[in-house]
């Protein structure tokens, strides 16, 4: 990343695209999307401060789960100190330092998948950086709306469910007489 600009960085990671549907007779209320997008910031002298949120109109549900705090090229040995501001279970506004980070003797954190729920703002709070942090952008979405080929297949399914119920009954056994 350059030199005194905040970047961030989304790309579809395809393996991490799933898909729910209903199992066997058990049908899920709707379909649901999980889809997870690379995120990477750079805090600096000059970029003190990067914000991450996303589209109000938007019904999805996101969360930014970070990875890592690490200081990168050009860091100097001071400690730099990293804030987070986001908003409680009140909804209201809260700092939180999250990592101290210097070259000498700790360079990077790892933050283990450490989940926020967007707006999200990354304050450099002391230091110079600069500091690099990545995480994962997670989306997740659930679709009220059913395709026509899954109604077609549901329909089917309850087709051949009828066939198999309308099988000829089981008879009871006959007796056999003569066999001793």
């Amino acid at each position: 990343m350059a030199a005194g600009t905040a970047a961030a960085l989304a790309f579809l990671s395809r393996e991490s695209r799933a898909r729910v549907k209903g199992v066997g007779s058990l049908r899920a209320p709707a379909p649901v999307t999980m889809d997870s997008f690379f995120f990477g910031c750079e805090l600096n002298g000059g970029t003190r401060s990067f914000t991450f949120k996303v589209e109000e109109e938007d019904d999805a549900e996101h969360v930014l789960a970070l990875t890592m705090l690490c200081l990168s090229e050009g860091a100097k040995d001071e400690c730099n100190v990293v804030e987070v501001v986001a908003q409680n279970h009140d909804h209201q506004e809260i700092a939180v330092p999250v990592a101290n980070l210097k070259l000498s003797c700790q360079p990077m954190l790892s933050l283990d998948d450490f989940q926020l729920q967007p707006p999200v703002t990354f304050r450099l709070k002391s230091g110079s950086g600069p500091v690099c942090i990545t995480g994962r952008h997670q989306i997740v979405t659930i679709s009220n709306d059913i395709s026509e080929e899954e109604e077609e297949e549901e329909s089917e399914e309850e087709d051949s469910e009828e066939g198999e119920a309308e099988l000829c009954p089981v008879l009871p056994a006959k007796k056999q007489r003569g066999r001793r």
